[in-house]
């Protein structure tokens, strides 16, 4: 059970750690440069924890397993990064940014999972669409 939960409570941590830090910014500052920092940090934990974790392998071993997916998630990363960042300096509130986006997300990913992973496109997940949008329209109205 601990291995079911730890994994959630980690990223429910690490991304109030996160909205935090984007809404946190300096406002005159650059996100990009902001950003290099961050990635600097990010690459040397990883670096850490890689040794840390005890693999039998080296990282040019690891290296050279890689496809088009560590490219990719690079930029999206970036763009989700960049994207919160100036959503909050636009003025959205930490308290309203993230249950939008996640709710557009869930909504997004539901049709993700059925083009693109074959998982069933259920009535269920079409009611929870639906009550996600009314959920939006009351968080948003005014």
């Amino acid at each position: 059970m601990l291995s079911y939960i730890w994994p959630l409570a980690l990223v429910v941590f690490a991304n109030v750690m996160y909205q935090i830090c984007a809404k946190s910014v300096p406002v005159d500052m650059n996100p990009f440069a902001s950003l290099t920092i961050t990635y600097l940090v990010a690459a040397a934990a990883c670096f850490v924890m890689f040794f840390i974790s005890g693999r039998d392998t080296t990282l040019v071993a690891e290296y050279g397993k890689t496809n088009w997916v560590p490219f990719v998630f690079g930029l999206s990363l970036v763009g989700l990064e960049v994207g919160f960042i100036f959503a909050y300096k636009a003025g959205w509130e930490v308290s309203m940014l993230s249950i939008v986006q996640s709710a557009f997300l869930a909504i997004a990913l539901i049709f993700v999972g059925y083009l693109l992973f074959k998982e069933a496109l259920t009535a269920n997940k079409i009611i929870g669409i639906v009550i996600c949008l009314v959920g939006l329209y009351f968080i948003n109205k005014n």
